[in-house]
């Protein structure tokens, strides 16, 4: 071997070597430390939380440098961190003990609220607590186990075959579900825009919620007792159901059956109305007056078992006719166009309808007959007739009896006399 290579030879060995110790100090912080490039803080945790010397450390996950020493205390440890010189680690920071991978390689991660200074220096002192350690492996398995154990097995077993019967059969349309998810979450994030604007609008529709969580929780409550008796009617329900259909074809069957006929008893009865609207206090009137006398009449049981109520009428005086429409005016019966309704009434005196419209409440509307002399009303809770009076001034009120059998056969004449009598 020549000179020259020996030469060769020595000079690759010695560069090697001081390549390999250069690198060697670099990774142990050697370097660093003779050239003071390394930022030195100190960390304390009240235990290592799997932590050793070396471990990396990082800021949100990235990383900027390592534990360089650990020393035990009486209150946890003492973690010496070399950080790198150019790091901006605000000292308000909180940190956490985090898993790097499956294995359980732990790191110290460095979270602060906000990327403000006062940032750390030399010597500056982090404290961590309870909350900045993970959950201790040992904890975790006997918690499980505890968990595990608390499960009723025969449930369980009724859980997983019931599991089993719902998604029998259903991979395909698990598939489908799964593929449209992933299309979903495509399509999402190709307008991440509208994305944003509507989990935005989501936050104030879930905050609206929380606002009406009294009123949601009223609402369920009224839908659990509504469903509850639902479900006590099931078989009334079923039934209703089952005989809905037959029932709507007999209603369906019976309004063809009617088609000829019914519009034009609609279209007749449209005109009964309108009579019946313009004098519908006086219709009024008739309905609460009408079951006070018949009720303070004569009443009992006869032989045969029936009540029977006798209303006379006097036929002694001929029908009024001025004030109605006469007789060479009225339309033939086969003219069915629409016409103003005659406001009929009778204009005679006396003995003429002595009790009869001139007497009733006025009316409204169009087709209204002549204002009557007073407006009367019924008040069912004090049984005054407004409006009305006797003699000396006092208001007149209906006042029947309970019972008038013990008039006997006098019991009629309460019916003149009785329900319109003063207070």
């Amino acid at each position: 071997m020549s000179r020259a290579v020996r030469m060769r030879l020595m000079a690759f060995v010695v560069l090697s070597a001081v390549g390999i110790t250069y690198v060697a100090a670099s990774y142990l912080g050697v370097v660093d430390r003779i050239t003071g490039r390394r930022l030195a803080v100190t960390a304390t945790l009240p235990a290592s939380g799997g932590l050793f010397e070396g471990s990396e450390v990082t800021y949100r996950g990235v990383k900027i440098g390592r534990v360089a020493q650990m020393t035990t205390t009486v209150d946890g440890v003492t973690l010496d961190l070399d950080l790198d010189e150019d790091t901006q680690l605000p000292v308000d920071s909180a940190m956490y003990v985090h898993n790097l991978s499956a294995v359980g390689e732990q790191y110290l991660d460095f979270q602060p609220p906000a990327d403000a200074p006062p940032y750390a220096v030399d010597g500056t002192v982090y404290h961590g607590t309870e909350e900045s350690l993970p959950v201790d492996e040992g904890d975790l398995l006997v918690d499980l186990d505890d968990f595990v154990r608390s499960v009723d097995k025969e449930n369980l077993q009724v859980t997983v075959r019931e599991l089993g019967r719902m998604f029998r059969g259903t991979g395909d349309d698990l598939q489908r579900l799964l593929d449209g998810g992933t299309a979903f979450i495509q399509e999402a994030s190709a307008h991440t825009a509208e994305t944003v604007t509507l989990l935005d609008s989501g936050l104030t529709v879930l905050r609206t919620q929380r606002g009406q969580g009294e009123n949601i929780r009223s609402f369920s409550a009224d839908l659990a007792t509504v469903t509850a008796a639902l479900r006590r009617s099931d078989g009334d329900l079923r039934t209703v159901v089952g005989q809905t259909p037959g029932a709507a074809r007999e209603a369906q069957a019976l309004l063809e059956d009617l088609e000829p006929t019914l519009p034009v008893l609609l279209s007749d009865l449209s005109t009964t109305t309108q009579t019946v609207l313009s004098h519908l206090d006086g219709v009024e009137q008739l309905l609460v007056t009408y079951p006070v006398i018949i009720s303070g009449g004569p009443n009992g049981i006869t032989e045969d078992g029936w009540g029977r109520i006798n209303l006379q009428f006097d036929y002694s005086v001929p029908p009024c006719t001025k004030g109605y429409l006469p007789a060479t005016e009225w339309r033939s019966t086969q003219d069915t166009t629409d016409t103003p309704v005659y406001p009929a009434s009778c204009e005679e005196g006396a003995p003429y309808v002595a009790r009869g419209s001139k007497s009733a409440p006025g009316g409204t509307g169009a087709n209204a007959s002549a204002p009557r002399s007073y407006t009367s009303g019924y008040d069912a809770a004090t049984g005054e007739v407004a409006g009305v009076v006797d003699a000396a001034g006092n208001p007149v009120v209906f006042n029947p009896p309970s019972s008038l059998s013990v008039l006997g056969g006098d019991a009629w004449k309460w019916m003149l006399v009785g329900p319109v009598k003063g207070r």
